[in-house]
C-alpha cells in the first residue's frame, strides 16, 4: 500500500480511475510507388509503419516505401476499428485526400 494523501489511500500499482494505458490509432499511409492509400488501425503506430515498410504485410508489400499521411487517436481499439471501417466504407479516394488535406 502507498501513502495516504488527503485521506485517500493510494494502492501501489493501481491505475487511476478513467485513465488508460494504451492508445489506439486509425491511420492512413500512402505509397508514391503504387500511388495508393492504405487505411488501418493499431496500438503501436511506429511499429506498424515499420512492418508495412519491411514487407511484413502482404497487402502493402508491393508499395514500399509507405508514408504516414494521417492519423487519429482513440482510447479503445473498438473506436479505432469503427473509424477505420467508416472510412473504408466510403470507398472514395477523394474523401481520403480531403481528410488528409483538411487536417494538415
Amino acid at each position: 500500500m502507498g501513502e495516504r494523501l488527503n485521506g485517500i489511500q493510494e494502492v501501489v500499482g493501481s491505475i487511476p480511475s478513467g485513465s488508460t494505458l494504451l492508445k489506439y490509432y486509425m491511420y492512413i499511409i500512402y505509397s508514391s510507388i503504387s500511388d495508393r492509400y492504405y487505411t488501418g488501425h493499431t496500438a503501436d503506430l511506429i511499429k506498424r509503419i515499420e512492418q508495412h515498410n519491411s514487407g511484413y504485410s502482404l497487402s502493402t508489400k508491393t508499395g514500399i516505401p509507405w508514408e504516414l499521411v494521417y492519423k487519429e487517436e482513440f482510447n479503445s481499439r473498438r473506436n479505432a476499428m469503427k473509424r477505420e471501417n467508416e472510412i473504408k466504407r466510403k470507398k472514395s479516394r477523394k474523401y481520403l485526400e480531403w481528410l488528409i488535406e483538411s487536417h494538415n
